[in-house]
């Protein structure tokens, strides 16, 4: 909370002059609740969201004889305030959006601050895109906004002629939102099967130090209707996979590398994808650490069309391999749980828009043959007028297999609904 309120004091300082009036503030006010399907050890036997919520966003393009006028600086903020029935009432405000852009020069765009960071071509699956997200939000109900979690970061957008490059610095550590749970029960092996309240693991965050800074970097470029892209990462995996310490029930985030390429562009009527990275774990690049996570190579392909009367569908296939799994599988202990070498994904979606394109359905499904489990994700939505939309859906993971990633979620199901004006 000091930060934010010291990066909002410095651009506060930085700007005030170049105020004309006060730009007009826009948002919406929203309600969730989802009832539980499922007996878990949670904390709430009857629902696992159950919220109010208002976003108030706001944009400002300077103006005037100053530096940020005539560079085209502009300032955008954006934040939620909440009220947590889950927790009795629990209110909250977090910062998803204060960041100041401009173009210092005519090759380069600049971002500086909290901004949502994303890139890739997976839909709901993410190779090269190792910016954090939220998966609470993601099982419980709430928008699809919700899923990506903002960063603070440096963005710069260089515009050479061979290729647009993009290139990020994170200096602060954000991890993905996850089952811990309170809210969602998981399966916590420290505990030997799924969770609830009563998992006590302790996750360890890498300190706040310069060696431990992110960075990302984008080659991109179209050829023709194409566009091809290169990708690096070099930070931390965003979920605590790997062991510190087994005895005091100590995971860590574990540092990583991602090399990474994509491809995208018009196939058979529609729009074809295909991406793939290799995931580099810099504490454990030959495998035979046994409380570290190997490094992974993944790919995935995915194609969308576009079937006329406003109904869409699309496919995906993701393959993930566990690199150097003999040496892995020699190091195990026997009680040890041995985690499978290969895992193949697939993906569904269906999406059709009625009456005048005021109401959209739309299915979402994960289905993994290797795993034997999966994840229905269903809804309808309803814009009654331009203000007021209503929304209903449900959230069904599955599984035979309680440490899959499906098949711990399985507990977690439940139905939703969303109610929304917007202002």
């Amino acid at each position: 909370m000091k930060r934010i309120f010291f990066i909002l004091f410095f651009i506060f300082i930085l700007v005030q002059p170049s105020f004309a009036a006060w730009p007009q503030i826009h948002g919406f006010i929203e309600t969730d609740y989802g009832v539980k399907l499922s007996d878990d050890d949670t904390k709430r036997d009857n629902y696992n969201l159950f919220e109010q919520r208002l976003q108030l966003r706001a944009n400002h393009y300077f103006s005037g004889d100053n530096y940020l006028a005539q560079k085209g600086g502009a300032l955008s903020f954006r934040g939620d305030f909440t009220v947590d029935e889950y927790y009795s009432g629990k209110t909250d405000f977090e910062l998803r959006e204060l960041n100041l852009s401009l173009t210092p020069v005519d090759f380069m765009d600049l971002k500086i601050g909290r901004q949502v960071l994303t890139w890739g071509t997976g839909d709901y699956l993410f190779i090269n895109d190792m910016f954090s997200k939220d998966y609470v939000s993601f099982f419980t109900g709430r928008d699809d906004e919700y899923l990506k979690k903002p960063s603070d970061a440096i963005k710069a957008s260089l515009y050479p002629k061979f290729a647009n490059i993009d290139f990020i610095v994170i200096p602060y550590f954000t991890p993905n939102t996850i089952a811990k749970g309170d809210r969602l029960s998981f399966f916590d092996s420290f505990q030997g099967g799924i969770t609830g309240v009563n998992s006590d693991r302790d996750i360890i965050k890498p300190p706040f130090q310069m060696s431990n800074n992110e960075y990302a970097l984008r080659f991109y470029r179209n050829f023709g209707s194409n566009e091809g892209a290169f990708y690096f990462f070099h930070g931390f995996d965003k979920n605590p996979r790997s062991y510190k310490n087994e005895a005091l029930k100590q995971l860590y985030y574990e540092p990583v590398d991602v090399y990474g390429a994509s491809l995208r562009g018009p196939f058979a009527s529609g729009i074809g994808n295909i991406e793939f990275g290799y995931i580099n774990s810099r504490d454990d690049s030959d495998g035979n650490i046994r409380t570290v996570e190997n490094s992974f190579f993944k790919t995935m392909a995915g194609y969308t069309k576009d079937l006329g009367n406003d109904l869409k569908v699309g496919f995906q296939y993701m393959y993930e391999q566990r690199l150097d799994y003999s040496e892995y599988r020699d190091n195990l202990l026997p009680n040890d749980y041995r985690w499978d070498e290969y895992r193949h994904l697939i993906t569904n979606r269906i999406t059709k828009l009625f009456k005048n394109q005021t109401v959209m359905v739309s299915l979402f499904t994960f289905y993994s043959p290797s795993d034997d489990d999966g994840y229905v994700r269903s809804s309808v939505s309803y814009d009654i007028s331009d203000q007021w939309k209503v929304t209903f859906g449900a959230n069904l993971p599955w599984g035979e297999d309680d440490t899959t990633e499906f098949g711990q979620m399985k507990r977690n199901k439940n139905i939703y609904t969303r109610i929304r004006y917007s202002f």
